[in-house]
Parts: structure tokens; C-alpha cells; sequence
């Protein structure tokens, strides 16, 4: 069985070589690409050209849910299910429900925010190409990769690796799916 070719992978060893070459590569129209660093690198979003995550909308509507369920919740017990009259109050106030509707808001909100990286990052994802790599496990302690794929529009093996190594990247080589 033939291995397809999922595309071409470069060593750097600073954060500021991979953050210019990855702009590099952006500015050239690359859109199926990704760097890997073995720490987050303040700015590489920027760099890369992603757009903000979608996530913390997905974290304010579980919230807000959470919240507005906590107070239906309190005001159904006592309105509807068991109205009692106790010392003159209300059968509802916001006050004596606000307990529940706060923690039933940062309940769905943590869930929100767990549910929205595993959708838009696509977990679990049990098996990466990149991870075939002989060097890989450097990514976690001191070395930083920028891959691009085959499946990229604009790739073409020659060209790709001639970029690759015109921004500064080392030990390229090339990515088998």
C-alpha cells in the first residue's frame, strides 16, 4: 500500500525566525499550513493570519443559558410548582435566586468552552501525520516547526521547499500521510 504525501515540514530554533518566516508564508497566500512550538508565542496568531476563536461566543451563550435557567428554575419552584407565602416575601426575587443562576452560569459556560475546543479544534483527533516525524518530539521541549500540506492550493513540492528554505527554515523534509 503506496503512502500518500501529506506535505513538507522545517525546523526552526527560535520563536523570531519561525514568527517571520510563518508571515512569509502567509503573505505568500499559503492557506493549509500550521507552526508547532513547544510554548505558546505571543503574536503568532497575527503572524499567521487566523482570525479570533469562536469559542468565547460559544462560552457567553452557555452562560447566559446557565443564567437564565438558574432564574426560570427558582421562579417556576416558586410561582408555579410550590407557591408559599413565607414572612410576606415575593414568590420571586432575583436576590434569593441569584446563588443558583450564578453557578448554573459558570457550569454552562465551562461546558460551552470545553464543547467549542472540541469542536473548532477538532478533538480528538487520534492520529497527525506530523506526528510520523523522526524529530517530532523535540516540538515539546526546545524546537519550533512550520508544515505546510500538499492539500494547499498553491503547493507544489519544489517551489514549497525553495520557500521553506529561502525564510530559514532547516532539516526540511518532507511529510508522508
Amino acid at each position: 500500500m503506496a503512502s500518500s504525501h501529506y506535505g513538507i515540514i522545517a525546523a526552526f530554533d527560535e520563536p523570531g525566525p519561525l514568527m517571520k518566516a510563518a508571515e512569509q508564508v502567509r503573505d505568500a497566500g499559503y492557506r493549509h499550513w500550521d507552526v508547532i512550538t513547544p510554548f505558546p508565542v505571543h503574536g503568532m496568531d497575527g503572524a499567521m493570519g487566523l482570525k479570533r476563536s469562536k469559542v468565547p461566543r460559544i462560552t457567553f451563550i452557555g452562560g447566559a443559558i446557565g443564567l437564565a435557567t438558574g432564574m426560570a428554575l427558582a421562579a417556576y419552584m416558586n410561582w408555579i410548582d410550590y407557591p408559599l407565602i413565607v414572612g410576606g416575601k415575593p414568590f420571586f426575587s432575583p436576590i434569593y435566586a441569584f446563588p443558583v443562576a450564578y453557578e448554573l452560569t459558570i457550569l454552562l459556560a465551562a461546558f460551552g468552552t470545553i464543547g467549542g475546543m472540541f469542536i473548532f479544534n477538532r478533538l480528538p483527533m487520534l492520529y497527525h501525520p506530523v506526528l510520523k516525524h523522526d524529530h517530532i518530539h523535540r516540538a515539546s521541549d526546545d524546537r519550533f516547526y512550520l508544515v505546510i500540506e500538499a492539500a494547499d492550493p498553491l503547493y507544489e513540492p519544489a517551489k514549497t521547499r525553495a520557500l521553506l528554505d529561502k525564510i530559514g527554515g532547516r532539516e526540511i523534509a518532507d511529510l508522508e500521510d
